[in-house]
């Protein structure tokens, strides 16, 4: 229980006392966890319940079958769990037909009930036609499979379930796994008399409480149902052998019988061919007499015409020796004509060969003389290339050097400058030395008189 949240200071102080009175180990699940795990129980114990029951019972499933219903109610809050709520002009809607009428797009197989449960005509409400598509998958063995392919688009569940839906979290997979236990049961329900719109849906506790006795009476149940359903799981594996040597008999049998037609149609063909054949042998045999006949009367004549050719033939045998002679001769004059012709082609033929072998040489002769022709050229084109790169060098150091000759023709003109200046420095020198001289000697001649000390500056000066 959650603590009441009122306005006012009574609520938040009853909720402090509450939290404060809680045992500390005690922790606080989510509403929606503890929704989804009883549905969960309640699945597994409903799912359980109609199998053990189902095979004790013996026979097909109809409608009436308590369990069965049970097992379809739970469904029912399952697929309910987490349903978001759609507004529409007039009141909410909140039904699960919205979700398993996509199945038909994801999985092929679910496009035949989903048009069956268009087509009843007096399903008015979806939730009718859900709890009508539930039964027909039952019907198929096909819910688990269709279901799985439901929760693994969960893209597709979003638009339809909140994100804490049970269709949303991993309780929906082991949900659909328990589902394929079903397989096992057979069920035979009529969908078409059933008032599924008005249907309320409570489910009955009271079947899955049971007193020990009865958990001792199930545990055998659950033996004797094991024990069956390993002799079931051997009879479908022993009829599905049996449908598969039947089908490839079925298909042998197929096959003899073209072989057969076949056969029979070659042997009708080949007794028409016998029957074409006796005519035709018949007809060969009339001709064969006739021509016989022919050919005796014939025979009859040719041989008096032989016995009047043979005595012209004797009589002609003479002249004819007389000509194979002559011919004879003339063979042997040109046999030996032939001989010297064969002898004069002989000797054309060897003159023919070594005509020939010298041709060959003389190919041979110039194809080396080209060989060496290429190559002098490939020499020379070398040297040109080599001459062509020593001409530009020469004329860069050509060039180099008349700019030296013209640095040096400076140089030279400055020399002669510096040397000009120079000349005229020491002829200025000169002038100046003699005009020294000259103011010296004339100190000297005046100075005869005076003071040795002006005697030594004058001296001093003219040194």
């Amino acid at each position: 229980l959650t603590p009441e949240r009122g306005g006012g200071e009574g609520g938040p102080r009853r909720g402090s006392c509450m939290e404060a009175g809680r045992p500390l180990g005690m922790a606080v699940k989510d509403p929606t966890i503890v929704e989804r795990t009883n549905l969960l129980n309640m699945a597994k114990l409903s799912i359980k319940g109609l199998i053990e029951s189902a095979l004790s019972f013996g026979r097909t499933l109809d409608s009436d079958y308590p369990p069965l219903q049970q097992f379809f109610v739970v469904m029912e809050h399952c697929l309910k769990h987490g349903l978001k709520v759609k507004k529409s002009f007039l009141s909410f809607n909140k039904t699960i037909w919205g979700p398993l009428e996509i199945v038909e797009k994801l999985c092929p197989e679910a496009e035949e009930i989903a048009a069956s449960v268009r087509d009843l005509p007096g399903l008015k409400t979806p939730l009718g036609r859900a709890r009508a598509w539930l039964r027909l998958a039952l019907m198929q063995k096909k819910m688990a499979d269709y279901l799985r392919c439901l929760i693994i688009h969960r893209d597709l569940l979003s638009e339809f379930y909140e994100y804490h839906a049970l269709m949303m979290e991993e309780e929906g997979a082991v949900i659909v796994g328990l589902l394929v236990g079903l397989n096992v049961i057979d069920a035979n329900l009529c969908v078409k008399g059933e008032d599924l719109d008005s249907l309320v849906g409570v489910i009955d506790f009271s079947m899955y409480l049971k007193s020990e006795e009865e958990d001792l009476a199930s545990e055998e149940r659950n033996g004797q149902i094991a024990a069956i359903l390993d002799q079931k799981n051997y009879i479908e594996e022993l009829n599905r052998q049996l449908n598969g040597t039947i089908s490839s008999l079925h298909a042998r049998v197929d096959s003899l019988e073209k072989s057969n037609t076949k056969l029979i149609e070659e042997l009708a063909i080949a007794k028409n061919n016998i029957i074409k054949l006796q005519e035709e042998n018949h007809q060969l045999r009339n001709e064969n007499t006739l021509i016989l006949r022919k050919a005796q009367h014939h025979l009859e004549a040719t041989k008096v015409d032989v016995d009047a050719e043979l005595q012209t033939y004797k009589h002609s045998r003479q002249g004819l020796d007389e000509m194979y002679n002559e011919a004879r001769r003339q063979l042997r004059e040109e046999a030996q004509l032939r001989q010297d012709v064969e002898n004069e082609l002989m000797v054309q033929v060897s003159m023919k060969q070594e005509i020939e072998l010298a041709m060959k040489l003389l190919e041979k002769d110039i194809h080396e003389k080209q060989d060496t022709l290429i190559g002098l050229r490939e020499q020379l084109e070398e040297v040109k290339a080599i001459n062509i790169e020593m001409y530009r060098k020469l004329q860069s150091s050509e060039d180099s050097m008349k700019e030296k000759n013209m640095i040096i023709d400076r140089l030279e003109e400055k020399t002669s400058q510096i040397t000009a200046t120079m000349k005229q420095l020491e002829e200025s020198d000169k002038d100046l030395l003699n005009q020294t001289r000259t103011i010296a000697m004339s100190f000297v001649k005046c100075a005869s008189s005076d003071s040795p000390h002006q005697y030594k500056l004058v001296k001093d000066i003219s040194f």
